[in-house]
């Protein structure tokens, strides 16, 4: 008896982990779309995000370009629970921390040697298909630039 009701609440368990991660609208490969977004200066482009769930844990991995036009790649993994994860790939952040706020919307904070650099928002659209972040960042210089990042989920 005891081994058919652990065994059913495994299932339960693994079931209702499937429908919470397949009801988040951030999972899934996203690109950006160049024309809507708007990127100050010095800044990088992160030019394809996906999520997609490691566990009970998320990854986040971000391809893109930096302000010199180099190649760069992030990896991220973690909860959507406002506790800085560590980030790999990344030599401007040392940790990347996401907390949710409603079902489609998501605060990010990013920090090297425990000081913040980057604040931003993460927003998916209603129906799903676009993604938005918008944010400031702290470049090496000390001063800010804006970014809104508009994504299109493929």
């Amino acid at each position: 008896m005891k081994t058919r009701t652990m065994f059913l609440a495994l299932a339960a368990l693994f079931v209702s982990a499937l429908v919470c991660f397949a009801a988040d609208g951030n999972m899934g490969t996203w690109k950006l779309n160049e024309a809507e977004s708007t990127i100050g200066p010095g800044a990088g482009k992160n030019t394809t995000v996906v999520v997609e769930a490691a566990g009970d844990s998320v990854k986040v991995i971000v391809d893109g370009v930096d302000a010199q036009g180099n190649p760069t790649h992030t990896e991220w993994t973690g909860k959507f629970d406002g506790k800085d994860y560590p980030i790999t790939g990344d030599p401007a952040n040392d940790t990347r921390a996401y907390r949710r706020v409603n079902k489609n919307t998501m605060i990010m904070t990013r920090k090297k040697g425990g000081k913040v650099n980057t604040t931003g928002r993460v927003v998916i659209s209603a129906d799903g298909k676009t993604r938005t972040v918008t944010g400031k960042v702290t470049g090496a210089n000390g001063k800010n630039t804006s970014i809104r990042y508009v994504y299109d989920k493929q």
